[in-house]
């Protein structure tokens, strides 16, 4: 398997998540980093049915400019318990060097305890294009058009 490029981004460890993993990739073709919950030890973290929490990670990231971080669900949470990334995927910009925080929120129908170190979301390191937008007055046309939402229709 031919691997990815890969990019040197800074990292501080903030006081809260001393004694924890850095985030890794957990296969060799995995996207995104694991990101884990630095709640302080001993505590719990329990989110009942549809409510959001805001989950600390205990990181600040210095990314290159014309690098963004993209903050994902983890799907195994999201088909087990019904827990995902309330606005997904959250974006830190490059000029950000605050705590990486995760809005979770559980969907499910029982409620979801975190504790220290559990995984809780992906992180996708993707390089950033920057548009220019230009006013026009009109668009040219396509078989599409302006049909959106569902449009294409569902099966094959």
């Amino acid at each position: 398997m031919r691997l990815a490029p890969s990019l040197a981004v800074r990292v501080t460890i903030l006081p809260h998540a001393e004694g924890l993993a850095l985030p890794s990739y957990a296969s060799v073709g995995a996207a995104g980093l694991d990101l884990i919950a630095a709640i302080h030890d001993g505590d719990v973290l329990t989110l009942a049915p549809c409510e959001r929490g805001l989950v600390p990670t205990g990181l600040a990231l210095q990314l290159p400019e014309g690098f963004e971080a993209q903050v994902r669900p983890r799907s195994g949470l999201a088909l087990k318990h019904g827990v995902t990334v309330l606005n997904s995927p959250g974006t830190i910009d490059a000029d950000y060097r605050g705590e990486i925080r995760v809005i979770l929120i559980n969907l499910g129908q029982e409620p979801f305890t975190l504790r220290r170190g559990d995984r809780i979301a992906q992180l996708v390191v993707a390089q950033v294009t920057r548009a220019v937008l230009h006013r026009a007055d009109s668009l040219e046309q396509t078989e599409r058009g302006t049909g959106g939402f569902g449009s294409t229709g569902v099966g094959s």
